[in-house]
């Protein structure tokens, strides 16, 4: 190994995510994640249904400082031995990304080391190769979680083509409201998928929007709406068929929608990243789906599906490997989109 090799393999990289409700620090030290915490603020935002970013401000600026001891602590190293420092640019709540950002930032300058901005949803696109050698390679990906539905091509770190997006709510939303319609805590998601594997899926039939279209988008504000709909509608069923039912629908547009376009585009390999990929129901359907035609199934492990600064921490790894100066002078972009951030990314490769 090269000089330069035996430097990247014991780079040290600490990463900051607060792009809503979680507070993630997680350090990678070469291409091995030595710690990933991460701060929950469920428990506080679900007494309001759902995030409330003066809320989730505060409670970032309350716990950054002691998870970054026990991420330090974790991965047994000081701040003066970080090479680089990283944190969520952007999109996302613009209170919660500042102070990621910020806290990042401060230590780079105060320690004279680099700073790396990092793309929120290139973080969750990449995480599935995170244990893959080599790192990203040709493939399809699909980013779902409660803010994102994209089918990706990736041709390698930076290339990206979209190919579909939702036109309204994000799987992961539909999920969440159609848990706060049946009366279930926040994040509504979980506990459908719970409910769901004691419930029937054929009980009742849910619509499949845009399953026909012919394209590569999704729609899921129908099927939200269709939920609500028959809960008005009808009196006698179970909360557990019409979570089994509703999850169906949603997943059976995802699969058949993604692996359409695996076979579109003649690649071997999916990768599958964003929370909702948690989801039992659509792990199990993606596997069988895969397994059918041959394709290699990527999925990064749970920790690394929801928010979390692990991912953070790995594209920056990648990004610095590939020669990306420090960035101090960068600025949050709550509104970011996976191309906006370098000049790799040609215009009709837009993601939003």
């Amino acid at each position: 190994m090269s000089p330069s090799g035996d430097a990247e393999a014991c780079r040290v990289i600490l990463a900051l995510e607060t792009s809503c409700d979680e507070t993630a620090i997680a350090v990678m030290v070469g291409t091995d994640l030595v710690a990933s915490e991460v701060a929950s603020q469920i428990a506080i935002h679900g007494a309001y249904g759902g995030v409330v970013p003066e809320v989730a401000s505060r409670n970032h600026l309350k716990v950054v400082r002691p998870l970054l001891q026990t991420a330090l602590t974790k991965a047994n190293i000081s701040l003066e031995n970080v090479d680089a420092f990283a944190a969520t640019n952007g999109p996302g709540l613009a209170t919660s990304l500042m102070i990621g950002a910020s806290v990042a930032k401060g230590m780079a300058v105060a320690l004279g080391k680099v700073f790396l901005p990092i793309n929120h949803l290139e973080g969750h696109l990449l995480s599935p190769f995170l244990s893959v050698k080599g790192g990203p390679c040709s493939s399809v990906a699909l980013v779902v979680s409660g803010g994102h539905t994209l089918i990706v091509r990736i041709e390698g770190l930076g290339r990206y083509r979209l190919l579909g997006k939702t036109v309204d709510d994000a799987a992961g939303e539909a999920f969440d409201k159609v848990g706060k319609l049946l009366g279930l805590p926040y994040p509504g998601g979980p506990h459908i998928n719970r409910l769901a594997s004691t419930g029937d899926a054929r009980k009742w039939s849910f619509p499949r929007s845009m399953l026909g279209s012919g394209d590569f988008h999704f729609s899921f504000s129908g099927l939200k709406t269709a939920v609500r709909y028959f809960l008005q509608r009808e009196v006698n069923f179970s909360v557990e068929d019409v979570c089994a039912s509703f999850q169906e629908a949603v997943i059976d547009v995802l699969v058949k929608k993604t692996m359409k376009a695996v076979r579109a585009e003649g690649v071997d390999t999916l990768a599958i990243s964003g929370g909702v990929s948690c989801n039992s129901r659509l792990r199990e359907c993606f596997f069988s789906a895969c397994e059918k035609e041959g394709i290699k199934l990527l999925l990064a492990p749970p920790s690394l599906c929801t928010d979390n600064a692990g991912m953070i921490a790995y594209v920056a790894s990648l990004r610095l490997s590939a020669g990306a100066p420090s960035a101090l002078q960068s600025e949050i972009q709550p509104n970011l989109r996976l191309d906006d951030f370098t000049s790799v990314f040609t215009s009709e490769h837009r993601i939003s």
